[in-house]
């Protein structure tokens, strides 16, 4: 696809929800089933069931998925389709490339081994590796809007409004 080709296919939509901003607003939804024999929540992809479990390093045997890899798996799949999509847009000519994201945990905070230590990722880094002869300039503008238009990186960098509920079945 070229961005004469990206322009066409978008630019309908962005009339669309400049004229009906509502529109715009979808609501996105995952959801799973606990397993009934092991730790482990069984998840509904669209394309497969990804059953995810305890991480080995807090008593998981490494057989499931482990949902801190899935959030960066998620992350680096963002990040890639966002990448293709503004050098797309820009024109800027990418060869090939990679995309990796690692982060950080501490497991005393997931195991209530000591109060002080944080539940959940405490410093993420995305990397980008890729095969351009664009100038440098290009790529750190590639680079800024990339991180500007990526939903994962925004949702992880601007906290949402965040809600938990149960109900009995």
């Amino acid at each position: 696809m070229d961005a004469n080709a990206l322009r066409a296919l978008q630019a309908p939509l962005k009339n669309k929800y400049r004229e009906a901003p509502d529109s715009a607003v979808i609501t996105l939804r995952a959801k799973g089933a606990l397993d009934d024999t092991s730790i482990a929540c069984k998840v509904e992809t669209g394309r497969a069931l990804a059953v995810a479990g305890l991480h080995p390093a807090t008593g998981g045997s490494g057989a499931e998925l482990c949902s801190g890899d899935m959030l960066l798996e998620a992350l680096v799949a963002c990040a890639g389709v966002t990448v293709k999509a503004v050098a797309t847009a820009l024109e800027i000519p990418l060869k090939s490339g990679t995309v990796s994201a690692e982060g950080d945990l501490d497991f005393r905070g997931t195991l209530g081994v000591d109060k002080e230590a944080p539940v959940g990722f405490r410093a993420i880094r995305l990397t980008f590796d890729l095969e351009t002869d664009a100038p440098q300039e290009k790529l750190d503008q590639l680079l800024k809007l990339t991180e500007r238009y990526c939903v994962v990186f925004q949702t992880l960098n601007h906290k949402p409004e965040l809600a938990v509920s149960a109900s009995r079945s």
